[in-house]
């Protein structure tokens, strides 16, 4: 496998050891230069401080001046010798003749180096190969007391016995740079270890595809993903959870998910951490579908994932689909009933009954056409139109009369969309044939409609039980419901819904109460046309004529 196909871990481990061999190398070769240089410096200043001491010794100096110097300085230099452990040690008179030396050979014979300095009365030092080889010596002049040089005195040590004490240090210090890099060795296979565990055993090309990758796939789908950890921080939201829950692009990420400033609902659920499956939830105007699983890595929890998913038109369509789908019910319904009649009538007829015939069928369409003409008279909105018609039908198949007041009028509305219309009737109707069903007699339920130009107004009473003063502030609330039966989504839905067009349209939404509740909600609207802003005339009731 090439080098550049090995993990992460691996690479970084190689690439360390590299560092470290170079960092020994270097290091070792920056000691050896200074450990060979305080070497050569220990040893000069050695034999400095032996030749000047031999130099002011008086006995040197007596036995310099006798007749045979040699028989006497000779033996004294090598016993200095060797208690001094330099190599050589030697006297000699100003004409360079040496009265000592190690090698008994060379007594007598003119010292080789140089010696000018010590004549003038300098002690001084030189790197000068002489008969022992290359040395490093000192040579000081011996003064009488009259100021004049009597003799000199040499003190070498050769440069070999310097370089045989370097290797005695660089064995030690190979030593230690061993040991170090051992130890550094260790470290480094350590932390490729824990490297190896975090990154999987990946290479950074596998590591750089991933992120890569991962990265374009999660600001790219459509559905929001947040990542909470253990302590219910936010460790990851991508473009459309920001969008969908309104966050900033900034800040989110380590922040404490109870402190994003979602709705109670959404808040509760990504900072419990609790499973959710398809949970419909409230995110300023939209309506989230919220799934929630624990994230687990080899048996280990790393906090949960939540994936949402935007319902708002969905929910909307599903509303004015369910009133589409009750008014159709209706339909077929007093399509029955208008068959039953039917036979009425014709049996009626057969039996010689004729004028009972005619009242019969004339009670049942008076009621009904006078409904259809109120609600086509006044209203001007087919989806409205057909709206107030199906939940007419529908309530009075539960026992409820629907009653649309006089004063509902409604033109023709451009800026509120039909659906957000059909959201807040529907629900409220909805609603109220509940209670007014549940409520003792009579049963009945109140709509007025009524758009003045710049504000649509539309109030439903019914004759239920009403809400408490206490349970007003919680009417709109996502899950808050007065009833214990089970739905799909839950309960709560529909008058949060209609809080949220509220709130979308900049409206107002007020509960009161009368035989039971009131609900009123404004929403400022902007007309088709610009028509004077008077009540419609109400057509005077047209009798049927009769049936011949």
């Amino acid at each position: 496998m090439r080098p550049s196909q090995w993990s992460l871990a691996r690479q970084l481990l190689a690439l360390q050891l590299l560092l470290l061999s170079l960092v020994v190398v270097v290091g070792a070769v920056v000691v050896f230069v200074e450990t060979r240089r305080d070497t050569e410096d220990r040893a000069r200043d050695r034999v400095v401080a032996v030749a000047e001491s031999l130099a002011v010794s008086p006995y040197v100096l007596e036995q310099a001046r006798s007749v045979d110097p040699a028989r006497e300085l000779a033996p004294y230099a090598e016993r200095v010798r060797r208690e001094t452990r330099v190599d050589f040690v030697v006297f000699m008179a100003p004409d360079r003749t040496r009265f000592s030396h190690p090698d008994p050979v060379q007594i007598g014979r003119p010292f080789i180096g140089t010696i000018a300095p010590a004549l003038a009365g300098e002690t001084f030092t030189e790197t000068y190969a002489g008969t022992l080889g290359p040395s490093v010596r000192a040579v000081a002049p011996v003064s009488s007391p009259d100021g004049r040089v009597a003799a000199l005195v040499a003190v070498g040590i050769t440069t070999e016995a310097i370089s045989r004490e370097l290797v005695r240090q660089l064995s030690t210090l190979l030593l230690v740079v061993l040991l170090a890099f051992a130890a550094a060795f260790a470290g480094a296979v350590l932390v490729s270890r824990r490297l190896r565990r975090q990154t999987h055993g990946l290479g950074p090309a596998e590591i750089t595809r991933m992120y890569e990758y991962y990265d374009a796939v999660l600001h790219s789908v459509r559905e929001g993903l947040v990542l909470v950890d253990r302590r219910r921080r936010v460790q990851l939201v991508n473009d459309e959870a920001r969008e969908l829950l309104g966050l900033p692009a900034a800040g989110v990420v380590g922040a404490e998910a109870a402190l994003l400033g979602l709705s109670p609902s959404l808040a509760d659920v990504l900072a419990s951490g609790r499973p959710a499956h398809d949970e419909i939830h409230l995110a300023g105007d939209r309506v989230l579908v919220v799934n929630q699983r624990p994230a687990v890595w080899e048996g280990r929890p790393l906090g949960t994932v939540a994936t949402l998913r935007d319902h708002t038109d969905l929910q909307e369509l599903s509303g004015e689909l369910d009133s589409t789908r009750a008014f159709a019910e209706s339909l077929r319904s007093q399509a029955h009933e208008a068959a039953n009649r039917l036979h009425t009538m014709v049996s009626l007829i057969e039996m010689g009954r004729a004028a009972e015939a005619v009242a019969f069928a004339t009670a049942e369409l008076e009621v009904a056409q006078r409904l259809t003409d109120r609600v086509v008279a006044s209203v001007d909105e087919p989806v409205l139109s057909a709206l107030l018609l199906g939940k007419s039908a529908q309530a009075s198949e539960r026992g409820v009369e629907l009653e649309i007041t006089d004063d509902t009028f409604v033109r023709s509305l451009r800026r509120l969309p039909p659906r957000d219309l059909v959201t807040v009737v529907g629900n409220l109707v909805d609603n109220a044939i509940d209670a007014a069903a549940e409520g003792s007699a009579p049963r009945r339920v109140s709509v007025t409609v009524r758009d003045n130009g710049a504000e649509l107004l539309v109030r439903v009473a019914d004759t239920g039980s009403g809400l408490d003063p206490e349970q007003m502030a919680d009417a709109f609330r996502r899950g808050w419901s007065t009833k214990a039966a089970p739905a799909p989504h839950g309960r709560g839905l529909g008058l949060a819904l209609v809080g949220q067009v509220v709130r979308r349209h900049g409206g107002s939404v007020e509960v009161g109460r009368d035989a039971g509740a009131v609900f009123t909600v404004r929403l400022p609207v902007v007309a088709a046309e610009a028509e004077p802003d008077v009540e419609p005339e109400v057509e005077p009731e047209v009798e049927p004529e009769e049936v011949p």
